[in-house]
């Protein structure tokens, strides 16, 4: 009975948590339950959102990203940098998703050819490309045409654009992780990567494919981070690797690859770090323990995956 409790609290883990934050928040600050508030929650999280979805396609196949702040950095610099010289919007954007893609090849290449740890490969990415945008923008901040701006507060049909596209995103990811070859072979390689090339799948390029979405998803994640911002920091991009892999363990996917979910889990988890932001921001708490509690939501993660796999694997 007790294994069966636990079991169950272990596998619905994501969605205890969401109400369990959703009922605390809502006590100690009234203001949290309004749908104006709800709205400014889901906006907020869109950025992370996106970027997590990608990283949700690495983890199952038992890899990890940790340049993907770098990746928004380096895209959010690059177009900053053809704006500011008379480009056009769409080809700065374009030149976003290009950079997204260009580094996520990168890392691909390291992990599939000079098969390099994904953690070395992606860590090195993290410090090479901060470096490259830092010297890029000159340590400056740039402030964006309005345009972007207004573009985060678009809404159609009464929904706000960046919401949209992070429907859109989740809804494609969830179809090709459950209803393709392609998602299932994925799952294959994170459970047993040997065995999926004993059974003919092309570990390889499976591999590759998943560090191009995370970087394509990476810089659709700095262009909405920038309609919400309207300028690049040289703190742009900072920090997003850790919400977006707390996000995806809380949500249920594995550290250790071969399981998770895009829907609901993922969404959930990102939720989940934006409702805490948000929550600490609503009670006036001490900036300075915002790193602290992003630290122990990391902690929760890795505690919760690291205490579901022995369960989930009965």
């Amino acid at each position: 009975m007790k294994t069966a409790v636990s079991r169950f609290a272990l596998r619905h883990a994501p969605l205890l948590l969401f109400a369990a934050i959703i009922v605390t928040l809502g006590v100690l600050a009234p203001k949290f339950f309004t749908i104006a508030n709800a709205l400014n929650i889901a906006v907020q999280s869109a950025p992370v959102g996106l970027v997590a979805v990608g990283m949700t396609f690495v983890l199952i196949t038992a890899g990890v990203d940790l340049a993907v702040g770098a990746v928004m950095f380096v895209g959010a610099a690059v177009a900053a940098k053809m704006i500011a010289a008379g480009q056009p919007i769409p080809l700065a954007l374009s030149a976003m998703l290009g950079c997204g893609l260009t580094l996520g090849a990168v890392n691909a290449f390291f992990i599939t050819r000079v098969r390099l740890a994904p953690f070395i490969v992606t860590l090195s990415l993290l410090f090479i490309g901060r470096g490259f945008a830092l010297w890029l923008t000159q340590t400056r901040a740039m402030n964006l045409p309005e345009f972007f701006l207004q573009l985060g507060a678009v809404r159609w049909l009464g929904v706000p654009v960046p919401l949209l596209v992070l429907a859109l995103v989740v809804a494609l990811a969830h179809l090709v992780l459950t209803r393709t070859p392609f998602g299932r072979q994925l799952y294959a390689v994170g459970n047993h990567p040997e065995n999926a090339r004993r059974a003919g799948l092309p570990v390889r390029r499976l591999i590759f494919s998943v560090y191009l979405i995370s970087g394509l998803c990476a810089a659709l994640g700095g262009i909405l981070a920038l309609t919400q911002l309207g300028a690049v920091s040289p703190k742009s991009g900072e920090n997003y690797e850790f919400k977006a892999i707390a996000a995806v363990v809380l949500g249920g996917t594995s550290l250790f690859g071969g399981r998770g979910a895009v829907w609901p889990g993922t969404l959930l988890g990102v939720l989940i770090i934006q409702m805490v932001e948000s929550g600490l921001v609503m009670l006036n708490a001490d900036p300075y323990l915002y790193p602290l509690v992003t630290a122990a939501v990391i902690f929760l993660a890795v505690l919760l995956d690291t205490a579901r796999q022995p369960l989930l694997s009965k």
